[in-house]
């Protein structure tokens, strides 16, 4: 049995409390943290670490990633999965629904059910297949899922109004993914100088825009909770406010990696960077981190995303969409916003616990101060720094700064 261990000076970020302060941790042999010991309790043969400006905060949690399992264990399985959330600090992780059999009736999530030992939340599906064709059994699947998403575009809006009557009174939250795939055509990266620039194919911001507005006015007419996922646009992030305001019953988030890079580092061409949604441009991302601190945009989502090697490593433009995160997103967050005074420490934790949390419609009592972060710790991500099995990273090979512990 490990010994018990004390950690001075800590600081304290509970993200559902919103207080951030310094105290005495103890990590007693249960695993457990106790804020605040006297030292007169400190139990005989405790350690005392000598890390000093660690960071103590609630269990993340992370609104939608990808599992492989079923259906694609080459590119990554429940454990595999599950290991990642713990490095990157996630109590919580949601599932989205597009695995192989997709989560569309109480047959596919038989498998789910038996996987409650670990920390997944299953999403329901819209329709059959994730297809955008035929609503599924909503009220069947509605006990034992988290909400309902298709995890990508549905094109027929006359469906989309009648699954927002449909799940409205089962109480759970509906996720749709603003993109109007006519006008996304055949593009690749953002529409824009840099697009002009590295030679590859644009996809217009109204793209987004457009189908967000167009599904706020189902939100307007139907008065259904719903979120909306992957919002990268400083536009939709305005459309997004004045829903709010109108008193709309809306919550929104961004993929972590908009709020990390922009369209101009695709130069590289790296595979790994063809994503979606597509980076959007500097104006983009200042809005979305502005969105962030101010609520507008309520959550930070990981998208873990995996991929194998011979899957990624193709020309930029036939490459697959998506990234992993769930062990980087924190670390590289945190430098790129809180170290640099863009967000505080408890604005980036709120983002990425305590309000996906709420989006949720999860209990606070379900978030404890769980998570150990060291800000400062540097390593390497290397395929074996990791314990995703899919590599498909832009960090790949670059240093870290910052590392759960």
């Amino acid at each position: 049995m490990q010994c018990p261990t004390l950690f001075r000076q800590t600081r304290i970020l509970d993200a559902v409390a919103q207080t951030d302060y310094l105290a005495e941790v103890l990590l007693a042999t249960d695993g457990k943290f106790h804020v605040g010991v006297d030292r007169a309790q400190i139990p005989e043969g405790t350690e005392i670490s000598d890390l000093t400006g660690l960071v103590l905060g609630t269990g993340l949690v992370d609104l939608y990633s990808t599992s492989g399992e079923p259906g694609f264990e080459q590119r990554e399985t429940l454990a595999s999965l599950a290991e990642a959330a713990r490095r990157g600090g996630f109590a919580k992780v949601g599932i989205l629904p597009h695995t192989q059999p997709a989560i569309d009736d109480i047959a596919a999530l038989e498998f789910w059910r038996s996987q409650k030992h670990l920390p997944f939340m299953p999403w329901g599906a819209i329709t059959k297949g994730c297809e955008g064709k035929q609503i599924a059994d909503l009220a069947e699947l509605a006990e034992f899922v988290v909400g309902f998403t298709d995890a990508k575009p549905i094109a027929n809006l006359a469906l989309v109004r009648r699954a927002m009557e449909y799940i409205k009174p089962l109480g759970k939250p509906i996720v749709l993914m603003p993109q109007d795939l006519s006008l996304v055509a055949s593009g690749v990266m953002r529409e824009g100088k840099w697009s002009l620039q590295y030679g590859l194919s644009g996809i217009p911001d109204i793209a987004e825009t457009s189908a967000l507005a167009a599904l706020l006015e189902l939100v307007r007419l139907t008065h259904t909770p719903t979120h909306f996922m992957r919002i990268s646009s400083a536009r939709s992030v305005e459309l997004i406010v004045q829903a709010k305001a109108d008193g709309l019953p809306v919550t929104a988030s961004v993929p972590w990696l908009n709020l990390w890079l922009e369209d101009k580092d695709l130069h590289s061409y790296d595979p790994n960077l063809r994503l979606i949604p597509a980076l959007g441009s500097e104006a983009d991302r200042r809005a979305l981190i502005a969105g962030v601190k101010s609520g507008a945009i309520d959550a930070i989502a990981i998208d873990h995303t995996p991929y194998t090697y011979e899957e990624k490593t193709v020309a930029f433009e036939v490459a697959p969409a998506g990234a992993i995160g769930l062990e980087l997103a924190l670390p590289m967050l945190w430098q790129q916003l809180v170290e640099t005074g863009l967000l505080t420490g408890l604005e980036l934790w709120q983002a990425m616990s305590a309000r996906p949390a709420q989006c949720l419609n999860l209990n606070s009592d379900q978030l404890s101060l769980q998570t150990l972060f060291d800000p400062n710790q540097s390593w390497t991500v290397t395929a074996s720094a990791i314990a995703s099995l899919s590599h498909n990273t832009p960090c790949l090979g670059k240093v870290a700064i910052g590392k759960v512990i």
